[in-house]
């Protein structure tokens, strides 16, 4: 696999994401609108344009569902043989991107929390360096993910 910004030499390990739960914001909005949607026509039984309204809080719902599936699937992380770079979609056309050396890295740590992070398999990595920490919320199988990272940085203090 390639990516834009690739180094020679550079090659991919792993492409991990936020756990799907995340993404289940929209869905929980979009049952909302369906039922608001239901509210005038329950009040204007006999008013046929109430369907049209009740579409359209369905439309907007389906908009909220959509847009929370694209913020969750052009989010991720990118575990390479020299770094760490974290992929965040912010909005439709907003876009951050952090790189981390993983020669940087002094410490990984990993914690999954409560019971559903022990039911969906998902948790937190925290990626320690001296300039400042990095946090990993709600990744998908955590302690996978905590593995390869650290593999990732032994190799890669062994070279030096």
């Amino acid at each position: 696999m390639n990516f834009e910004g690739q180094r020679s030499g550079e090659e991919v390990l792993c492409v991990f994401r936020r756990h799907i739960i995340t993404a289940f914001k929209g869905v929980f909005f979009f049952v909302a609108m369906v039922g608001i949607g239901v509210l005038p026509m329950l009040i204007w039984r006999g008013d046929s344009r109430m369907f049209l309204v009740w579409l359209a809080f369905c439309l907007v719902g389906l908009g909220g569902m959509v847009y929370s599936y694209i913020l969750w699937y052009f989010s991720f992380y990118l575990l390479t043989t020299e770094r760490l770079r974290q992929v965040r979609q912010k909005g439709i056309f907003s876009r951050s991107m952090v790189d981390l050396d993983l020669e940087n890295i002094e410490s990984v740590s990993f914690g999954v929390a409560g019971l559903f992070g022990t039911m969906f398999n998902y948790g937190t990595i925290l990626v320690q360096t001296a300039a400042g920490d990095l946090t990993l919320s709600m990744v998908s199988h955590p302690e996978s993910v905590y593995n390869d990272l650290q593999n990732a940085a032994h190799e890669v203090g062994r070279e030096i």
